[in-house]
């Protein structure tokens, strides 16, 4: 690696601050750079001071660039096939991931001022590519090189190589070149296909004679793959080991977790096994840390919607539920709150289930049945950590709901989630669990209850009239002309769906006085509802489809997900 330019700091002051080296040491190392004039970063490696890795990230701290740990990196095919091999070794670089649409290649270099070598890579291609490189190390580069090249990476390819040669299915936990394994290259071929198709689970799932694997792309299941049941043995071996768990054990539950770079960014898989007739069924869910924080300003709210949750989280104390069932961005959008309030001054802790994003400054905990440490023992214990901010993962019990407003009722601020349909169906669903009505009011701060639906690919939806009963849901029966609503086509960019991405559509219920003297006397649903509506409370229907009419979505979107049976 190159030494940094002179208007940074030196990368021998970096290691210093940072307690690694001694300045004993570097002057060993500069010594030598006299007699071999070579980077003194590469010397001290080659001494023995410090570790390839620790000298990478060093230098991205002193270059201000962004470093890639390549033993953690799954490796695109199509960005392989993009750059050869000569020239990746000739400039010391490796491929990462490739982009066609975006028109961008993610690079791992070891000198980030070799403009040559930047150069070609943008040449590789009839349009101009833009390059984004990463920082990684000489050593670490040259060995994958050497890994990567040479071998097939794509699904097809690797199949086509399992099918016609003899794996050893019994080496695959222990092997010392891994990579050789084309089941190895499966595995991560996979991994890498479900974070581009921006799928949040990927299902293996055997059935008697074959293996069915499935992505959850936009809420939706779809079968990506069926494969011969005999690859199933191994790559759940590859997994199981990937994720940490006991591959001896087949008749049990598991749990682990994957943590891996794909498309220079960390992204990490949630995996659970379950047995099965026909084997262990294996779900990973895909946590992407770069999906998982949405700005509170991009949540999608219309802004008097938005002012409304500004002014909920304004309130010191109390606590703020957010219901929908399982995959509704719940979690989303309690860390959208949470990034919106974690400043230097406030001082907030979550206990999860577990915890699916890492953020800076939050106390995050895991719920542990090992540590013997669950909701409700977990909320006790960081009520003597000193927190303004609690979060709860879910309300799932009496105890927990019982601690949660206990936080709330002396002075804390609480998010939790709830599992029901409506913001106002949390009232009853929490005089279930057990919670006095008396305790309810006063400490509710307010309910928001959360769907997903799917987004219209805007590059291929096709704007039509509206159908008579399009036009009665939306009570515009009488308007002309007739309103035109967009509905899904397909195309290449949405991979022939119709829909790409999702947005939340929610109610917002903020409680005040009369609301909790409703609910202090146990009045219904029914009434709670009116006496909402009046304060001008905009049910889910109505923000459906409001997304509709904006073009966001289709009526078949809305009516999958909401019932908009009682609008006919």
């Amino acid at each position: 690696m190159n030494a940094p330019s002179a208007h940074r700091r030196p990368i021998g002051q970096v290691l210093i601050a940072q307690g690694v080296i001694t300045e004993d040491q570097l002057r060993i190392a500069l010594l030598e750079q006299m007699k071999s004039n070579q980077p003194v970063g590469k010397l001290l490696v080659s001494m023995g001071f410090i570790s390839e890795a620790t000298l990478r990230d060093a230098l991205g701290e002193s270059l201000g660039q962004k470093s890639v740990d390549l033993s953690r990196a799954i490796i695109d095919s199509g960005a392989l096939r993009l750059v050869p091999r000569e020239m990746a070794k000739r400039h010391c670089l490796l491929p990462l991931d490739y982009q066609p649409l975006e028109r961008r290649l993610i690079v791992a270099i070891a000198d980030p001022n070799n403009i040559v070598a930047i150069d070609k890579l943008r040449a590789l291609a009839h349009d101009e590519l833009q390059v984004e490189i990463l920082l990684a190390g000489e050593q670490e580069i040259t060995r994958a090189i050497d890994q990567y090249y040479g071998h097939e990476l794509s699904i097809d390819g690797i199949l086509h190589e399992i099918e016609t040669g003899e794996i050893d299915y019994r080496s695959l936990a222990a092997s010392l070149d891994e990579y050789s394994q084309p089941v190895v290259r499966l595995i991560d071929a996979l991994l890498t296909d479900a974070v581009k198709r921006e799928a949040s689970d990927i299902h293996f799932e055997p059935e008697a004679r074959f293996l069915r694997i499935r992505y959850r792309v936009d809420g939706i299941l779809r079968q990506i793959r069926a494969l011969h049941k005999s690859y199933w043995a191994a790559m759940a071996v590859r997994l199981k080991v990937m994720a940490g768990m006991n591959i001896a054990e087949t008749r049990a539950p598991q749990d682990g977790r994957i943590s891996l770079n794909i498309s220079s960014r960390t992204v990490d898989f949630r995996v659970a096994s379950q047995p099965t007739i026909h084997g262990e069924n294996l779900v990973l869910r895909i946590l992407d840390r770069q999906k998982g924080i949405v700005l509170l300003d991009n949540l999608g709210l219309e802004d008097d919607q938005l002012d409304l949750l500004k002014l909920m989280i304004a309130r010191p104390e109390g606590i703020l539920l957010v219901t929908g069932p399982t995959g509704s961005g719940k979690t989303t959008t309690l860390y959208s709150v949470l990034n919106h309030i974690n400043e230097e001054g406030v001082n907030i802790m979550t206990l999860e289930d577990p915890v699916e994003y890492p953020m800076a400054m939050i106390r995050q905990t895991s719920v542990a049945e090992a540590a013997k440490l669950d909701f409700s023992n977990g909320i006790r214990s960081m009520m003597r950590q000193d927190p303004d901010v609690i979060l709860v993962g879910e309300v799932r019990d009496h105890d927990t709901a019982e601690m949660a407003f206990r936080a709330a009722m002396t002075g804390h601020q609480v998010f939790s989630t709830l599992h029901t349909n409506s913001a106002i169906g949390a009232i009853p669903r929490l005089l279930d669990i057990g919670i006095q009505p008396d305790i309810m009011a006063g400490n509710v701060i307010g309910i928001i209850a959360q769907r997903l639906v799917r987004k219209l690919c805007v590059h291929c939806r096709k704007a039509q009239p509206a159908e008579p009963h399009e036009c009665r849901l939306l009570r515009m029966e009488n308007q002309r002309p007739t309103p035109m609503l967009y509905r899904a086509t397909g195309c290449e960019r949405c991979d022939f769906q119709g829909y790409r991405g999702r947005i939340s559509i929610m109610e917002l219920l903020r409680m005040d006085g009369d609301l909790d003297e409703l609910v202090a006397r146990r009045a219904t649903a029914r009434e709670i509802r009116n006496a909402a509506l009046e304060k001008g409370f905009r049910p889910l229907v109505e923000d459906g489809l409001r997304r509709v009419l904006d073009g966001s979505t289709s009526v078949e979107e809305v009516a999958r997900v909401i019932d908009l049976t009682g609008r006919m």
